[in-house]
C-alpha cells in the first residue's frame, strides 16, 4: 500500500512538472505600503477567501524593508514598488526578486504649498526630489519633459542632478527618502512625492499636483516573488485575483484616477 501511495505522489508530480513552493498552505503574506497597496488587497481579501486561500497583509512605511522581507522569507509576495526601482535594488542589494505582474500606475506629481501653478516656480527654487535612484530619476525626466531642466545621462530614468546639463531657472534640488517628502512641503519650494505617500497626506494628485505623470508612464507597480516562488499556485491565484474586473473597478472607482489599473 506505502508502495502505491509513493507511486501515485511521484507521478503526480511528474503530471503537474513541479509541486508549488508554498504547497500544503492556504496563507499568503503579501507585504505593501498602506496606500493603496494594503487597502487594494483589502478589498481583495474575500475575493481570495472565495479561492480557498486567506491573504495576511503586512504593512511598511518605506521602500527597503519589503524587498529584504521577501528575500528572507518573511513574507511571500510584496506590492509597492514598480520595475526600474526592483532591478535597482536587486542590482544594488546582490538579490534575485521578480516581478510576476503589473498592477497600477499611480502618476508621479510635484507639490507645493508655496506656489499655485508650475509657471510660478521662481529662480533658485529648491526642489525635494526621492533620493532612490529611480524614483529621482523619474522626477528629474519628469521636469526635464516639462522643460525647465535638459539631461545628459546615458539613463535618463537614474539621472541625478549632477546629469542636469541645463538649468535657466538655477533649481537646487535636496534628496530626501521617499516617505519624508510630505512632512518638508513647507521648508521647499516644491516636492515631487510618489502617489501613495501624497495619498496618505490628504493631497489629491489629480487636483494639487502642478505636474503630474499621464497613464502612459512605465511606472506600473507589480507583485513580486523571489524567482523560485514566480509558478507557486498561490502565487499565480494571487495575480489571477489581483487582475480580476473586481479590482480593475475597485481602483477606477476609490481612486478616481489617482491610481490607474493597468491590466
Amino acid at each position: 500500500m506505502k508502495k502505491i501511495l509513493f507511486l501515485v505522489l511521484v507521478l503526480g508530480i511528474l503530471i503537474t512538472g513541479s509541486t508549488a513552493v508554498l504547497a500544503g498552505a492556504s496563507v499568503i503574506k503579501v507585504g505593501a505600503t498602506p496606500v493603496p497597496h494594503a487597502e487594494i488587497l483589502e478589498f481583495a481579501k474575500p475575493i481570495l477567501a472565495e479561492e480557498g486561500i486567506t491573504l495576511e497583509i503586512v504593512e511598511f512605511t518605506d521602500y527597503v524593508t519589503p524587498n529584504l522581507a521577501l528575500n528572507d522569507g518573511s513574507i511571500d509576495v510584496n506590492f509597492f514598488q514598480h520595475l526600474p526601482y526592483l532591478e535597482s535594488f536587486n542590482a544594488d542589494h546582490g538579490l534575485n526578486l521578480v516581478s510576476v505582474a503589473k498592477i497600477h500606475v499611480e502618476p508621479f506629481g510635484l507639490y507645493s504649498t508655496k506656489i499655485n501653478s508650475i509657471d510660478e516656480l521662481p529662480d533658485g527654487g529648491i526642489i525635494a526630489v526621492p533620493s532612490d535612484p529611480s524614483n529621482e530619476g523619474r522626477a528629474l525626466l519628469l521636469l526635464a519633459n516639462k522643460g525647465y531642466i535638459e539631461l545628459d545621462a546615458e539613463n535618463e530614468l537614474e539621472a541625478t542632478p549632477f546629469d542636469i546639463s541645463s538649468n535657466p531657472k538655477k533649481l537646487k534640488f535636496k534628496e530626501l527618502e521617499a516617505a519624508q517628502l510630505p512632512r518638508v512641503l513647507p521648508d521647499v519650494t516644491a516636492a515631487f512625492i510618489n502617489t501613495n505617500y501624497a495619498l496618505e497626506a490628504g493631497l489629491n494628485p489629480l487636483e494639487d499636483a502642478l505636474i503630474i505623470e499621464g497613464d502612459e508612464s512605465p511606472y506600473a507597480n507589480i507583485l513580486v516573488v523571489s524567482k523560485k516562488n514566480q509558478n507557486d499556485e498561490l502565487v499565480q491565484t494571487l495575480v489571477k485575483v489581483m487582475k480580476s474586473e473586481e479590482i480593475r473597478n475597485f481602483i477606477l472607482e476609490e481612486y478616481k484616477g489617482a491610481v490607474v489599473p493597468v491590466f
